[in-house]
């Protein structure tokens, strides 16, 4: 069993990986090679600092990152989340993703939205510890699907009028899958927070398997020893690191996610960011990789400067004379 804490996504995540190296065993899953700790807790102090960037070790999609939480968030399985990572189109059954959270979160059993059930809950009995939503269903996830959820549940305390989430996952690949769910679920986090008028805590990841894949462990290797003061540079306006606030009321949630999707105005600083980098990555993906640029450039925030640094490594990846291309193993490898 190892604890992590990081006050910052990008220091946690280097400290896993340090983790790992030191503690893991061979494991071989499914064929897999990968370096293996059974049992970890990861501690994010400060869950809105929960951008994992730090160029050139670790570039993220920002693009993704954002389209999978309003994906999520929205309830979605639809289709149009390949636009942002095409790769998960190779876990589809009949073009759809079996594991996707976004009906199991909003419409469960297709009546239960559980974002409200736990708002809820929280709001009628404050201490209550039956805050939970629950993901993984054994009706479903023990028939074969390429796409099982990795995450099992999330479960939220209200202590002391401070909102802590804890996830709990079975398996978690730290190089690629972690850095979006920890964005993904620290979005949730921050909302929830906000829907029941509590200071956002602390946010807690528990994962059964946290491990790395075998092909990774060269750069998580050369990462591992480098200093750590010198690779986390918050590259973002104010020098924190800290993401633009997404809270906003509950009864505006869907309207709000249906506008992000659709690029139209939203009237929310925060996820007017999230909109322009999900737009400029559609830019670029059309073949208008100018036009993409421009508008990550001209949009304020974190999101849009890590997406620059993104475009700059498709860039990269793509020279004839480059060594290395964007494409690895897992759901959440190949972005372009």
């Amino acid at each position: 069993m190892i604890t992590v804490k990081g006050e910052s996504a990008s220091r946690l995540w280097v400290e896993g990986v340090r983790a790992v190296l030191q503690h893991g065993l061979p494991c071989e899953p499914r064929g897999l090679s990968t370096l293996e700790v059974v049992g970890a807790h990861l501690v994010l102090t400060q869950p809105r600092r929960r951008l994992v960037h730090m160029p050139p070790s670790r570039v993220l999609n920002a693009a993704f990152a954002a389209a999978e939480t309003v994906w999520i968030l929205s309830g979605s399985d639809d289709a149009w989340i390949y636009t942002y990572n095409r790769r998960l189109t190779e876990f589809t059954d009949d073009d759809v993703l079996r594991g996707a959270y976004g009906p199991r979160l909003r419409t469960w059993a297709g009546t239960i939205d559980q974002l409200d059930q736990v708002r809820r809950q929280l709001l009628t009995d404050p201490s209550s510890r039956r805050a939970v939503i629950q993901l993984w269903d054994p009706a479903r996830d023990h028939l074969g699907h390429r796409d099982v959820p990795c995450t099992l549940g999330y479960w939220f305390a209200l202590r002391s009028g401070r909102l802590d989430m804890h996830t709990m996952m079975r398996s978690q690949d730290l190089w690629l899958g972690f850095c979006y769910d920890l964005y993904a679920a620290t979005v949730l986090h921050e909302l929830m927070a906000g829907w029941v008028g509590a200071q956002l805590g602390a946010y807690h990841h528990h994962v059964g398997s946290l491990h790395l894949y075998a092909e990774h462990l060269p750069a998580a290797s050369a990462l591992a020893a480098s200093k750590v003061s010198t690779l986390v540079h918050p590259p973002f306006t104010g020098g924190d690191g800290v993401m633009t606030p997404l809270t906003l009321p509950w009864q505006d949630l869907d309207t709000v996610l249906h506008a992000v999707l659709e690029g139209r105005p939203c009237g929310h600083p925060g996820w007017a960011e999230t909109a322009a980098v999900m737009c400029s990555y559609r830019l670029y993906k059309s073949g208008d990789q100018s036009g993409g640029r421009d508008l990550a450039r001209r949009t304020q925030g974190p999101l849009p400067t890590a997406l620059t640094s993104w475009y700059d490594h498709l860039d990269q990846s793509t020279r004839p004379d480059s060594a290395s291309t964007p494409t690895s193993t897992g759901t959440k490898g190949t972005t372009t």
